[in-house]
Order: structure tokens, then sequence, then C-alpha cells
């Protein structure tokens, strides 16, 4: 299993997984749980209508943090936002009912992978692994 894949597996496990962003001078974080595993990248889906879009688009500074119920993830780095139809395809496809939200209200989908990036898979008293991705 590659380094991205265990980011992965770690992130399909909690399900949930926590996006810090920053707007302004004051930090924001959210629950989300879109992402598609492609082409050896994590890409992560939100609107583009959505604050959290247009707060990366300003600082694509980010933070990612998930919880599998073992392993604690920290995965933090540049946000590359970029129009990927293929991924977006796929994140429609995993996710009918918001495909069918998106189609009703006319909102657009983005997507962003991490560059310089790295991801710290620990457990409650230090790091177990860490791993740094470039693209």
């Amino acid at each position: 299993m590659s380094n991205i894949e265990k980011v992965n597996e770690i992130l399909e496990k909690a399900e949930t997984f926590y996006l810090a962003t920053v707007d302004g001078d004051k930090p924001k974080v959210r629950p989300l749980g879109g992402r598609v595993f492609h082409e050896d990248k994590i890409w992560f889906t939100v609107g583009t209508y959505k604050d959290v879009y247009k707060q990366l688009e300003v600082n694509p500074n980010t933070e990612i943090a998930a919880w599998d119920g073992e392993h604690f993830l920290r995965y933090y780095g540049e946000a590359v936002l970029e129009n990927n139809e293929e991924v977006i395809a796929k994140a429609f496809e995993a996710m009918p009912e918001i495909k069918a939200i998106y189609e009703e209200n006319g909102f657009e989908m983005g997507v962003f992978y991490l560059d310089n990036a790295t991801a710290e898979i620990r457990n409650m008293m230090a790091i177990e692994e860490s791993f740094e991705f470039k693209y």
C-alpha cells in the first residue's frame, strides 16, 4: 500500500473529517465527507458557492484532521483548486443525493487536492508515520 493510500484509508474509515481554513484572521473548521481517490491523489469536494471554497481561493493553506477509531490523522498543505470533470463525475457517482441537490439548485462542485503536504498518522502520544506529498 502506498503512503497516499494509507492516508485515504484512514479518511475512508473515519467517514467524517474536519477541514480548517482561514477567514480573514479567524480560523474556520467544518466537517466534511466528500472525497475521491483518483490518480494517486485524494481529491476533496466542496461547493464553489460555499465560503470554504472562497477561503481556499484567498488562502490555500489548509489542514484536515480525522480519527478512524485507532489513529488520528493530520493532513496539511496547500489546496490546489482544479476544475477536474472526471473527479467531479466520480464524486457525483458516489454521492447521487448530492448530485441531485446541485443540479436542482444550479450549484457547481469544486474539487481540490493538497500539494506540498504532510500527513501525520498519530496515536494519542506520538507520530507513528509521517509522509510528504509534492505533486
